[in-house]
């Protein structure tokens, strides 16, 4: 095509320029010096003036056929499309093959971090936050010790309620030695029985009493433990809320610090609803599925995790299907609020059709490809395509493995153009584009 043009372009420079070549010398006769236009005969520029315009004439003339042999030409182009690419030799392009290989099925998402575990810690009783033992960003264990409240008041009155039940059990024990008295002496009727029953009740009473002493001194011992602000979970410390010194109250919702635990982590990530199937399919027949996290620019690897959980309804509002992935997270590739590209791999469709994806061409009837005949003219061929994984797309119909396509070099073609290939289909694309067996 590109021939053509050159010489559609070079057949108009001519005509153009053979007519200002006549028009420069009408010009430059008429330029002629007053002196030298004297001394020549009236009969002698007669002459001149009708070669001049038999010149002008048949530069006109020449210009106009040529004019009219480009558009000719156009026309017979237009009208014989094949032509192109055939008139004047084959057309160089990179050849590429249809091979059979294991193509991975995956499906994409977008998806945010978040921590496996998070607890927000607050106070859980009122009073000045005397020390503090952790170091913002550290990793903790649970049940460390974070940081300690005043526990005077509380363990003032854990000690009242201890004094309180060891004075009740005194006299739950003067009771129980005066209804035994009352028992040896209702036998040899020296006292009544309502004299016994009475005994007998206060005794119960103070037994009662002594339970409720020990519930309080329970209860001021959990108060006074709380003063001891311990990590309910072992995770990564987040910036310090609360300073020392400061009282901390029950009621606050701020809390004091929150730990979240990145090791393993978490990733969300939602799918349309029409994939649904695929996913419950697959997860039937296999008991993990695989997932890849990759970073924002869809080509660095973070971490593999699996597919740890469904979500049993699907989101009404934006017709998408939540899942969740666990990761490992050994060397912290994933953090909390990170957004990342998400991988799930359905499994493998072992032998399919594959060709090169530079080879599909998009046209207003679909997707196409330029396969290349025994006799190196290439014809065009519509395919139905899958996903496209490493350079390499999943043809479900329209080729075969070992067909010979058109890897570079399409636009210059046209059904029936011979074609001369430059290169084969391994260098043009290199082994890189080969996906792994899974």
């Amino acid at each position: 095509m590109c021939d053509a043009e050159e010489i559609r372009e070079q057949k108009r420079f001519r005509a153009i320029q053979s007519v200002m070549i006549s028009q420069n010398e009408f010009r430059s006769s008429q330029a002629l010096p007053r002196d030298v236009a004297e001394s020549v005969p009236p009969s002698r520029m007669s002459s001149f003036w009708r070669i001049m315009r038999w010149v002008i004439l048949l530069g006109l003339l020449g210009g106009g056929f040529a004019l009219w042999k480009i558009r000719t030409t156009e026309a017979g182009v237009r009208e014989n499309p094949q032509a192109r690419g055939t008139a004047r030799g084959p057309v160089p392009v990179v050849a590429g093959q249809a091979e059979r290989r294991d193509f991975p099925l995956y499906l994409n998402a977008l998806g945010t971090v978040q921590a496996y575990n998070s607890v927000t810690v607050r106070a859980r009783v009122d009073g000045e936050l005397q020390q503090i033992y952790f170091q913002e960003g550290q990793n903790v264990q649970k049940g460390d010790l974070l940081a300690q409240i005043d526990p005077r008041t509380y363990q003032a009155q854990l000690d009242q309620a201890s004094a309180k039940k060891a004075q009740d059990e005194a006299q739950l024990a003067n009771a129980r030695i005066v209804l035994s008295r009352n028992a040896q002496l209702i036998k040899n009727s020296v006292i009544d029985q309502q004299t016994y029953d009475t005994q007998k009740y206060a005794v119960d009473q103070l037994q009662a009493l002594v339970a409720a002493d020990q519930a309080a001194i329970d209860n001021t011992q959990t108060q006074l433990d709380y003063t001891r602000i311990t990590a309910p979970i072992s995770g990564r410390v987040g910036i310090r809320l609360v300073d020392a010194g400061n009282i901390v109250r029950s009621t606050e919702t701020t809390g004091m610090l929150t730990i979240n635990q990145v090791q393993p982590i978490s990733v969300v990530f939602t799918l349309p609803q029409q994939e649904l199937r695929e996913v419950r399919d697959a997860i039937q027949q296999k008991a993990t599925l695989k997932v890849i996290a990759l970073d924002r620019d869809n080509l660095s690897v973070l971490s593999e995790g699996t597919l740890e959980v469904l979500d049993n309804q699907i989101d009404s509002t934006t017709a998408t299907l939540k899942l969740k992935a666990v990761f490992a997270n050994t060397k912290y590739e994933l953090w909390p609020g990170q957004f990342v590209n998400v991988r799930l791999l359905l499994g493998t469709k072992d032998g399919a059709v594959t060709a090169p994806a530079k080879s599909i061409q998009r046209g207003p009837n679909g997707s196409y490809v330029y396969v290349i005949g025994a006799d190196d003219k290439v014809a065009m061929r519509p395919v139905k395509v899958g996903a496209t994984e490493d350079d390499w797309t999943l043809v479900e119909s329209g080729l075969q493995a070992g067909d010979k396509v058109v890897v570079d070099g399409q636009y210059r073609l046209q059904p029936g153009a011979k074609v001369q290939a430059t290169k084969d289909a391994g260098e043009s694309i290199g082994d890189s584009g080969k996906p792994a067996k899974q």
